[in-house]
């Protein structure tokens, strides 16, 4: 086997890195990395992993979505992250409730779709 450490970073295809930009880090408000490489690979921060916003022709393949349930970000209080994100004009879909978590679902300019997340019960109860 080998020894894997962690996750290092989520690549997230985008089509218009300045919508990207103002999505991740203006909307969503998450830290952007000073030390992110490039102007077409943008890092940023989410706890303990990256998420690498890049335009993918400049690195030699072609665009195409995340699948549906690659994203999911915790949030503390789903109600309320919807209700600001429709209030700065994002769609969200209707909150749903599994038993043991909600959450409701947002795209990203290119169209990623993102799960806003929230675990109300421990893990092994339902």
């Amino acid at each position: 086997m080998i020894d894997v450490e962690r996750v290092d970073y989520i690549r997230i295809p985008v089509t218009d890195m300045e919508k990207a930009n103002q999505f991740y880090g203006g909307l969503l408000g998450l830290e952007r990395n000073p030390n992110s490489p490039a102007d077409d690979w943008v890092e940023y921060e989410v706890g303990n992993v990256t998420l690498a916003v890049m335009t993918p022709h400049t690195h030699d393949y072609e665009f195409a979505p995340l699948p549906v349930g690659t994203l999911a970000l915790r949030v503390p209080d789903v109600a309320d992250a919807k209700a600001k994100l429709e209030a700065a004009g994002v769609q969200v879909s209707e909150m749903w409730e599994s038993g043991v978590c909600h959450g409701a679902g947002i795209r990203d300019p290119a169209g990623n779709p993102i799960l806003l997340h929230h675990r109300y019960a421990p893990y092994g109860l339902r």
